[in-house]
């Protein structure tokens, strides 16, 4: 058995009181032992280690020796270290501190930043992770348990998962500011097809609420479109007269401000479907997540930077 093994912390305890006291007679007291007692913890702990811890000085007091000292250092250094410890998970338990992985699809990518940054000002304990992928890989993140949270539109079938609606999620249908479609003032839906669109991958949900669209407008019509990995790509294409294309207008807020691009109006426009905050329905939340998620839930309209989404929609069209 090692030396460390032999040391309890109801030791260390004797020896610092008789140390900080000078007497084992007051260290009882303040521990809540009999001197006798104290004389035990003392005596073990010297001959565990085979050396003097404490020697009486010429005025009748106990004072460490240096191997004394050496202990007592290590000991103030242990608990320190614990009393830290014991505040860390308290405030695990009070969901202000722990690490939560918080998944988001490829056009959430534009607000979940501030999301991350105003949690981190908030609950500066908690450690928030951001992954951003595409609406299959967030789920299948979600489903293995990579991620914690997600946000993300149209809730998944598989895994269940509890969800809760934080806010609209406008799409849009959007040109060159000198396109025929925007400068005419409304389309038509048999121009609206003779255009070519401009197109995420499969797996991505704009990607799938683009083909509803499209085939809902042509009722079976035939269309062309080019195919691009990320929304950035997309807009590049759009802004260089490639196309148009329907995407999210959380996406396109810089670039509607700036006069870059501009919305092509024209019924059912826009397409407002819903954000989500979720996690699997078989997860039970610790408080650190719970903290996370009740903190998004309250706070969905300002975080999705709805109302300034809201106005630029409304705005009216150029010229």
């Amino acid at each position: 058995m090692t030396i460390l093994n032999t040391i309890t912390f109801k030791q260390l305890r004797a020896l610092s009181a008789v140390v900080e006291t000078g007497s084992i007679s007051a260290s009882a007291d303040i521990l809540g032992l009999t001197p006798p007692a104290v004389h035990t913890q003392l005596r073990v702990l010297e001959e565990n280690f085979g050396c003097a811890l404490v020697n009486r000085s010429r005025t009748g007091r106990f004072e460490a020796t240096s191997a004394g000292r050496a202990l007592l250092d290590a000991h103030d250094v242990s608990l320190s270290a614990l009393t830290r410890a014991i505040g860390r998970i308290e405030a695990m338990k009070m969901g202000q501190a722990g690490r939560v992985v918080l998944g988001v699809v490829s056009t959430g990518k534009y607000f979940a930043p501030s999301i991350v940054a105003q949690l981190k000002r908030d609950f500066p304990s908690i450690a928030v992770v951001l992954q951003v992928g595409n609406r299959d890989r967030t789920i299948s993140n979600l489903g293995s348990g990579k991620i914690d949270l997600a946000i993300m539109g149209r809730p998944p079938r598989q895994p269940v998962v509890t969800a809760y609606n934080i806010g609209d999620h406008p799409h849009v249908l959007i040109a060159r500011p000198d396109h025929p479609l925007v400068l005419e003032g409304k389309a038509g839906k048999g121009d609206i097809l003779k255009e070519n669109f401009i197109m995420r991958e499969p797996g991505s949900g704009t990607r799938i609420l683009s083909m509803r669209f499209l085939d809902q407008l042509g009722e079976g019509q035939t269309f062309t479109f080019t195919e691009m990995e990320s929304n950035e790509s997309i807009k590049q294409a759009v802004i260089a007269g490639l196309g148009i294309a329907l995407i999210s207008a959380h996406t396109i807020i810089e670039e509607l401000k700036s006069g870059r691009l501009a919305l092509v109006r024209a019924a059912p426009l826009p397409i407002v479907r819903h954000w989500f905050v979720l996690h699997r329905s078989d997860v039970t939340l610790d408080p650190a997540m719970k903290t996370v998620l009740d903190y998004i839930r309250a706070n969905g309209e300002a975080l999705l930077a709805g109302e300034e989404i809201k106005a630029l929609l409304s705005a009216p069209p150029p010229g």
